[in-house]
């Protein structure tokens, strides 16, 4: 493989980026873990607010997990901060604040898997890890024209020692760069150059190396097996409020989406229901109306919500159900919610 030829590419056409100004592990970490499911113009925003609000591991790991969620709101995958703050406070706790900079020390944090440590040990040291991300099966599946599905259990097996020897290769080579400059070269030819769709094959470093290109199977690859099936599911939300400017909500918990966010009183139901049909768990309220929200897509779920609007005189002096909190409206945005329920507010 041309590794000089990838190596030049990327120091010419590499997008300049805060978290690889810097060799600190922890910024490093703090941007993996944001960016993955996020895009980068996205999480740019987000790294930028938890480096101004949280500069080193031992302020994060201090934190409440209230403010990391809410940092993080808009992000989705919220078990992802829920991690960031788990693992926080283990860097703490076994490392005295200090980010471990070896693959098994990192690879044992709360929610850092094969990609995320090597990328973290690579980039920081320079340890010689192969970094495997989406962007990266893409490459090795079109220079190498493989027919493997990457997303099963032998795909995995078969792009990842693919990786490690290809990184082994160019790391023998006199006058290498290291495993760092390596991995983010492989990473950024597959988000800027050797796109899913249309990709720009002759402006690639690897064109003389490409299977695929030589075999007009490029737009085949990667190979997967299927999607995943999305399961509907059918949210009630009451938007509850009485004359004093207050609102009810409540933290969801358990081991469900959205755990540890907070919401409007919730009714679940197995298919889209009326107002009429639903139990409502308080009594004295006028309904005002409700809001229709467009189907809400996650990775293996869609929601149908509708919230409902109602009205009651006193919060104050209605035996609620326990878990729901009554709140100052004016102050419903210092809590972390769902990007569903940010999206209701913005409405109402």
């Amino acid at each position: 493989m041309d590794f000089v030829g990838l190596i030049d590419w990327y120091e010419v056409a590499h997008r300049e980026l805060p978290w690889r100004e810097t060799q600190d592990p922890y910024r490093i970490w703090l941007s993996e873990v944001i960016l993955q499911q996020t895009r980068v113009a996205q999480g740019w925003a987000y790294y930028t607010r938890f480096v101004d609000r949280f500069p080193t591991v031992r302020e994060l790991a201090a934190a409440e997990e209230d403010e990391v969620l809410k940092l993080w709101q808009g992000l989705g995958y919220y078990s992802r901060a829920r991690n960031l703050h788990a693992a926080a406070k283990q860097v703490e706790e076994r490392y005295g604040g200090l980010f471990p900079t070896t693959y098994e020390e990192v690879r044992g944090l709360r929610g850092v898997g094969d990609y995320t440590a090597a990328a973290i040990v690579s980039f920081a040291v320079d340890a010689p890890y192969a970094v495997v991300d989406g962007n990266v099966y893409r490459v090795l599946s079109r220079v190498l024209d493989v027919e493997t599905p990457i997303d099963s259990t032998a795909g995995k097996r078969e792009f990842t020692v693919a990786a490690e020897d290809l990184l082994a290769e160019y790391l023998a080579l006199p006058g290498n760069r290291g495993a760092g400059i390596y991995n983010q070269a492989m990473m950024e030819l597959g988000a800027l150059v050797c796109t899913p769709r249309g990709a720009q094959c002759e402006a690639c470093p690897l064109r003389g190396n490409c299977l695929a290109r030589q075999h007009a199977t490029v737009e085949e690859r990667p190979v997967k097996r299927g999607k995943t099936t999305q399961k509907p599911r059918y949210f009630n939300y009451l938007h509850i409020v009485d004359r004093f400017g207050r609102t009810v909500i409540r933290r969801r918990d358990g081991e469900d989406i959205w755990r540890g966010l907070y919401e409007f009183p919730l009714i679940e139901t197995s298919v889209e229901a009326e107002f009429e049909t639903l139990a409502i768990p308080v009594s004295g309220w006028v309904w005002e109306g409700a809001v229709r929200m467009p189907k809400h897509v996650l990775s293996h779920r869609v929601i149908h919500a509708t919230f409902h609007r109602l009205t009651v005189a006193d919060l104050s002096r209605m035996v609620l159900p326990e878990g729901w909190m009554v709140v100052p409206t004016e102050k419903l945005g210092e809590y972390a919610v769902a990007r569903l329920t940010e999206l209701y507010l913005e409405r109402a």
